[in-house]
């Protein structure tokens, strides 16, 4: 990561994006649109006060699950997730804020046509009072108008937070939408996109999602922020951490990121690398031994009782989505010196390629290690970060197609492409002009939700025919 943030800092001065670049990017002001690092960002963060108006999250637990690797892992079902859930009543501690019906009205399905095969161009950048590439911040027409989706489909600004996203994800109930920045806030956005703080008080929340079924809002955060050494947790909002000790935090990214629960109702999480490409960082070039956690999809019940790894192999596993055909998916940031980005499609037991790469400084697997390539593979250093499964009625012809999204600043980055899941082919660009784009998700009536890292805006997209 510090070759790759040297170009980050390199990309950003030849960007000219109206600011000073620094190696610890502050939150984005109001009116300026600021371009994200080239590649992961390599921030050091201390977490945000919750807003007095709202509940912390109480003291952690003292009790945390004892992190022990299961050789034998239990089969996951093939039946779909199970996404329309009845929201129950939130724990007596939690925030009680007015829940009103969702607006997003559910339609009819238009009728089925296949996806397009070519997808939409990036949009050349355009200058505004507030930046020589973007328009401001609070710009809703000039955004629009700016992010390319293809014919029949149209963008909305939907809301904008305070602070940099990291993770989005709905309520069960779908009545609103949950964004976690940076800073360490967490925020609910109703249907017509006002934006009200839910908690706050984490360090550099990477991961947020509900348990189906209930208002258990589980978090992924750091607990301990240091570069070597450091610990990632996981924690229940109004509960406190229930499994801790999770490796972290080579930099921004590497920690425990991404949750999804899967179809047997247990909780899945993206764990990253303590390296690059797997060396001790004492400057040796020496290979380190891997934690039993480390780089790895882990699988953990909903209490935290049971933590075991699922598959292994991940150097920075930002998110991961289950399709439905009950496939899991995992983006995956690539080592510095340059290859491809990936998205694999998830072996149970498998190895899918970390810490073992082929560069002049990087190490070899062992022979009886079986390497699983990447399903698809994106340009160097795109970045990949957030992915969903469509598995909404609202667009024709996209169902279990993919969606991910392409963080860095690096050309032919900064947008959102669809992938035909399970194939490794059929990939084109589905939404293009965004400065950072980090997470994506699928609303109640089937529109899709775009997170942007260096803006705070939160696009909405939909089927309109």
């Amino acid at each position: 990561m510090r070759y790759r943030f040297l170009l980050s800092v390199l990309l950003f001065l030849l960007a000219g994006c109206g600011g000073t670049a620094v190696s610890t990017p502050t939150p984005v002001p109001t009116a300026v649109a600021i371009i994200p690092p080239a590649s992961q960002p390599t921030k050091t963060q201390t977490a945000v006060p919750t807003d007095t108006a709202t509940a912390a999250p109480p003291p952690m637990v003292t009790a945390v699950a004892t992190l022990t690797a299961v050789a034998t892992l239990t089969p996951i079902p093939t039946d779909e997730p199970t996404a329309t859930a009845t929201a129950t009543a939130a724990p007596t501690d939690a925030p009680a804020p007015t829940l009103p019906p969702a607006t997003e009205a559910a339609t009819s399905p238009p009728p089925a046509v296949p996806p397009p095969s070519g997808g939409v161009s990036q949009p050349p950048y355009q200058p505004s009072a507030c930046s020589d590439k973007y328009p401001c911040n609070d710009d809703a027409a000039g955004w629009e108008a700016r992010i390319q989706v293809p014919a029949g489909f149209t963008v909305q600004y939907f809301a904008r937070v305070a602070g940099s996203p990291t993770s989005i994800t709905w309520n069960p109930a779908g009545t609103h939408l949950f964004v976690a920045v940076q800073e360490g806030t967490i925020y609910q956005v109703d249907p017509g996109g006002g934006v009200a703080t839910f908690t706050g008080g984490f360090n550099t929340p990477t991961g947020i999602a509900f348990q189906p079924g209930t208002n258990n809002l589980y978090v992924a955060s750091r607990a301990r922020n240091e570069n070597v050494g450091g610990e990632s947790k996981i924690s229940i909002v109004n509960q406190g951490q229930i499994i801790g000790g999770l490796p972290c935090c080579y930099t921004f990214m590497h920690a425990a990121n991404g949750i999804a629960f899967g179809p047997d109702g247990y909780g899945y999480v993206g764990v990253g690398g303590r390296a690059d490409h797997g060396e001790v960082l004492d400057g040796s070039g020496a290979q380190d031994t891997l934690r039993p956690f480390e780089a790895s999809i882990l699988r953990f019940s909903p209490d935290g009782g049971v933590v075991e790894v699922y598959a292994r192999g991940f150097r920075n596993p930002y998110d991961i989505a289950w399709d439905g055909s009950g496939q899991l998916w995992a983006t995956d940031n690539a080592p510095d010196y340059g290859p491809p980005e990936e998205l694999h499609r998830v072996i149970p037991g498998g190895e899918h390629g970390y810490p073992w790469y082929d560069c002049d400084v990087c190490f070899s697997p062992p022979p009886e290690i079986n390497v699983i390539p990447p399903t698809y593979s994106f340009i160097p250093h795109a970045s990949p970060t957030g992915v969903t499964a469509y598995l909404g009625s609202q667009f024709p012809g996209y169902t279990n197609n993919l969606f991910v999204t392409l963080w860095s600043a690096f050309p032919g980055a900064q947008k959102v492409v669809r992938l035909g899941a399970r194939t490794g082919g059929g990939m084109s660009n589905f939404a293009t002009g965004f400065a950072a784009p980090i997470d994506v998700t699928v609303g109640p009536a089937g529109s899709l939700y775009v997170a942007d890292w260096a803006t705070g805006i939160i696009f909405k997209i939909s089927y309109t025919g």
